[in-house]
């Protein structure tokens, strides 16, 4: 039998394009290449009968083009707090190695990298307050992000705007859409300023996305 396993987890993004950033609307890239940084908390989740459930992680990739050309660099790190079997149950999930091909983002983006680093094993703070479209991702010494909501600029109000995907998508169903930085360093320099970020939920299992998240 294969691997039966279930994550949902509260999701921050941050990358280097404008609002409308071209995965979203399938539209080319902001810039004509693509620096992503992203991690999540594991509200619940599974790997067999390992629990991933509490458990953080982040993955940043660099592409010197649009991603569908490839070629990207990507680099995944796993919440040190878990045991042995944790990490590499919870490796295999963001590395996209575990489920139906192309059936969730981690796997199609993975797919896309003609380099993948070393997977590291760190502390990761990882707060996302979906609603209030907030976030915080740290890891020492490597990624300092945080997310916060758009600013109107007519009244200076917060500005909302959400994006729903209720069919062809492999990410989610519901993504609140803000603005983030990020300073990345180690093998993967990135440096974002107020630029696209995405508030969601990941709800997937070896099957893909699970359509009551």
């Amino acid at each position: 039998m294969s691997d039966q396993w279930m994550i949902r987890s509260n999701t921050f993004g941050n990358c280097n394009c404008a609002t409308n950033c071209g995965c979203q609307f399938n539209l080319p890239s902001t810039h004509g290449n693509c620096q992503f940084v992203e991690g999540g908390h594991i509200e619940e989740g599974y790997f067999n009968d390992v629990s991933l459930t509490g458990l953080n992680w982040a993955f940043a990739i660099i592409w010197p083009g649009e991603i569908a050309e490839g070629n990207g660099k990507e680099q995944i790190i796993i919440d040190d707090r878990g045991d042995a079997e944790q990490r590499e149950a919870l490796r295999k999930i963001v590395q996209g190695e575990v489920g139906e091909p192309g059936s969730n983002h981690f796997s199609v983006f993975g797919s896309t990298c003609t380099e993948v680093l070393d997977t590291l094993y760190l502390p990761i703070d990882c707060e996302v307050d979906i609603e209030a479209r907030t976030a915080q991702l740290k890891v020492p010494k490597l990624i300092d992000a945080v997310g916060a909501p758009l600013i109107n600029e007519f009244d200076g109000e917060e500005f909302h705007i959400a994006l729903a995907r209720s069919a062809g998508s492999f990410e989610f169903l519901h993504a609140e859409l803000g603005q983030g930085t990020t300073t990345m360093s180690g093998p993967l320099v990135i440096g974002l300023v107020k630029s696209y970020a995405q508030f969601c939920v990941h709800h997937y299992n070896q099957d893909g996305l699970v359509k009551t998240a």
